[in-house]
């Protein structure tokens, strides 16, 4: 039990940042959800942008958030994308040769 006025100050300060946090974390875990269970680009944006905050605020790790933005990701791709490594080959661009421009000189006698 806090003695001091500093101390319960304190005490009421970390239940009001207690409640605030465990609701977000519920709009976190609730976007999430909705953005496996149906993906979709809105979906998808709104779960991002969660994540986003709930990093930022640290409520998860940025790698934690890095990593589920990733796997979200990976379900509205799909199965159905281009594979990476399928490389475009371009024609190699041909240098010209440089031509030196010569200047006309005044000959002195």
């Amino acid at each position: 039990m806090p003695v001091t006025k500093s101390a319960k100050k304190k005490q009421k300060q970390d239940k009001k940042r207690e409640i605030v946090r465990s609701n977000f974390e519920e709009k976190v875990k609730a976007a999430i959800k909705k953005a496996t269970k149906s993906p979709s680009k809105e979906g998808l944006s709104y779960a991002f942008s969660m994540v986003d905050k709930a990093a930022k605020m640290h409520i998860v790790h940025s790698n934690k958030a890095a990593r589920i933005k990733s796997s979200l990701s990976k379900l509205v791709k799909g199965p159905t994308s281009a594979p990476k490594t399928a490389k475009t080959t371009k024609p190699k661009a041909t240098k010209k040769a440089a031509v030196k421009k010569t200047s006309p000189r005044k000959k002195t006698a």
